[in-house]
């Protein structure tokens, strides 16, 4: 049996509900009623609470993808710079001029080399990850280099 019950709604929410229940093509009454039910159920805190448990632990495995890409961001630069430091001498006077100008189109092919490995998606870290599995399964089958 049910119940005749009039409320009044601000127009915005009466026009959400009205738009809600056009998009999912179900009644007005049946999202009034789940949502009355959810708002009014004594487990609603429990599961809101493990709603937002769920989203934080996803969130949590993202930082930590994040912390690791700029860990190993940040070791391949200083490896990069420690190498470059160790093996590359300083320059005479007169070599800086040619030395500068060949530099700003190496500097030129790399920034158009990582635009490429950008909007492709190649990552540093994807490579490295694939780069360890593969040796990990030589090891692992006897096949190590």
């Amino acid at each position: 049996m049910r119940v005749k019950r009039t409320y009044r709604l601000p127009p915005e929410l009466a026009d959400q509900i009205e738009d809600y229940a056009g998009r999912k093509r179900v009644p007005q009454t049946q999202i009034l009623e789940a949502a009355l039910l959810s708002f009014l159920s004594p487990d609603g805190p429990e599961r809101l609470e493990a709603t937002l448990a769920r989203r934080l632990d996803r969130l949590s495995r993202q930082l930590d993808r994040v912390e690791q890409n700029i860990t190993i961001s940040n070791e391949a630069i200083a490896l990069f710079v420690r190498f470059w430091l160790t093996t590359t001498p300083a320059l005479p006077d007169t070599a800086l001029a040619a030395a500068k100008a060949s530099g700003n189109e190496r500097y030129k092919g790399f920034i158009e080399a990582l635009g490429r490995r950008v909007d492709t998606g190649s990552s540093l870290a994807r490579e490295i990850s694939h780069d360890v599995d593969s040796q990990l399964g030589r090891a692992a089958s006897g096949f190590e280099d």
